[in-house]
């Protein structure tokens, strides 16, 4: 997907004739069919700015770093798609090295997707930038504009026939392996954190099953969600992704960094600061969707709260709310006694006891793997008398059938008893090789500098 989209961007430069060429031919795409007494259809001023006016743009500056340097530490930190695949790394360099990469990705996303979205809008004025809702209708279906079908139209449009199939079945695949993640991600942390609290005798074999109606019950939900994707922020699928992060996701970056670097912080102040802010965050949300933005053109009649405060400012409300409720309710309420591990701060004291640990006990690694080829049941408590193995011809074969489709195993897997692992383990992945820690940190700061360079030439 990415050499794709390098070649199309690539293709795209050409026919507009370069950088300079598509800059002042930009300024000029406005669609054939607009009310030639208002701005609309006319491209912004700013079009090219990163950092926009804090009040009157459609991107405050203001509120755009802030957004993001704090409320989106959600999704690299706490987002279970990018958790999981942090988790799996063999060792920390390696999970580190995995984000990196993502990074650099998404600086590339500048040149390879935005700018050539732009230049969608240059080929293609009349279907891209159309603001009639006439004509808009006509074209996408979508009265709010359509604008999010610029980078198919770069696609179709310039690409050859056997490229165009090829990048066509790999965006495809793409979205297919991201929904697949984000269902997968979501049925774990229902299955595995509230429905214990639900059932609390729930067996394994009901949670695999509880899992994939979860998973389904998602599906249909995302379809009968669609068009409300389409009545928010203008129909621009950009801007409703980051206004919902704005809305309910931000909380979490400050949750984040105190439970991280504060020992102080408790649960219940966690608890409440995301259910108090999200709960405001689901207001704003519900009234975007009950009193959408006018069309262009339109008078504005909405509440002054939904059009003046843009929502990567009422992120940073967000942000300010959350911040004072785990300050004050951490106070009031009792830490957690032993945290050892859980804290930036006491990470080196778990490495240190565990080496305490290993010299006192003389505790030798390969005797303890050896130790895996017995299968041991840890206690009586963790056998559940439910999922003992299953003769397919004792449940019959519908019910077989659909533990199949589930995925669920007939036969029980072996319980080894590996908790005696754990403590080499953490201090095996928590132990990073000095070189490449530092070729970690240069490029870290390599990339820290290149957007840094980036936000203040595109200023």
């Amino acid at each position: 997907m990415t050499i794709g989209a390098i070649v199309l961007a690539a293709i795209s430069f050409y026919k507009v004739g370069g950088y300079e060429s598509f800059q002042m031919q930009y300024q000029n795409a406005t669609p054939s069919v607009r009310n030639t007494n208002t701005t609309c259809g006319i491209p912004r001023d700013d079009a090219f700015n990163i950092l926009r006016d804090p009040v009157n743009s459609d991107m405050p500056w203001v509120g755009i770093i802030l957004h993001m340097l704090i409320g989106c530490i959600w999704y690299w930190c706490n987002d279970q798609v990018i958790v999981q695949r942090s988790l799996a790394a063999k060792t920390l360099q390696h999970a580190k090295g995995g984000s990196l990469v993502c990074g650099y990705l998404k600086i590339l996303t500048m040149f390879v997707m935005l700018i050539p979205g732009m230049i969608s809008r240059v080929l293609y004025p009349d279907q891209v930038a159309c603001v009639d809702p006439v004509e808009c209708e006509k074209y996408c279906g979508n009265p709010g504009g359509c604008s999010n079908l610029a980078y198919p139209y770069l696609v179709f449009g310039l690409l050859p026939a056997g490229l165009k199939g090829l990048l066509v079945a790999v965006m495809l695949s793409a979205i297919i392996s991201s929904l697949t993640s984000i269902f997968n991600s979501s049925s774990t942390l229902f299955t595995m954190d509230l429905w214990p609290r639900i059932r609390k005798t729930a067996s394994e074999r009901e949670k695999l099953i509880v899992g994939r109606v979860f998973i389904a019950i998602m599906c249909v939900i995302s379809i009968f969600w669609t068009p409300l994707v389409r009545s928010s922020q203008s129909g621009q699928l950009f801007l409703y992704l980051n206004a919902i992060q704005g809305y309910l996701a931000t909380p979490i970056g400050p949750l984040f960094l105190f439970a991280a670097l504060w020992k102080r912080t408790t649960e219940p102040a966690a608890f409440w600061s995301l259910v108090l802010t999200q709960i405001c965050g689901l207001v704003r949300l519900v009234l975007d969707f009950v009193m959408p933005a006018p069309v262009c053109g339109e008078p504005e009649t909405r509440p002054a709260i939904l059009y003046r405060v843009h929502y990567t400012y009422f992120a940073v409300l967000s942000l300010i709310i959350s911040t004072f409720l785990l300050t004050v309710i951490s106070l009031f309420t009792k830490p957690k006694e032993n945290i050892e591990g859980m804290t930036y701060w006491t990470i080196k004291s778990t490495t240190d006891t565990t080496d305490r640990a290993q010299e006192t006990n003389g505790v030798n690694l390969e005797l303890q793997t050896n130790s895996l080829s017995k299968p041991v049941k840890t206690s009586t408590e963790d056998v559940n008398t439910e999922d003992h193995n299953v003769d397919p011809d004792d449940i019959g074969k519908v019910k077989t059938c659909i533990y199949r489709i589930c995925g669920i195993p007939l036969a029980s897997p072996q319980t080894f008893n590996t908790e005696h692992l754990e403590t080499e383990f953490k201090k095996k992945f928590l132990n990073e090789d000095p070189f490449w820690k530092k070729v970690l940190d240069i490029n870290a700061a390599i990339g820290l500098l290149v957007v840094v360079f980036l936000i203040g030439y595109f200023h």
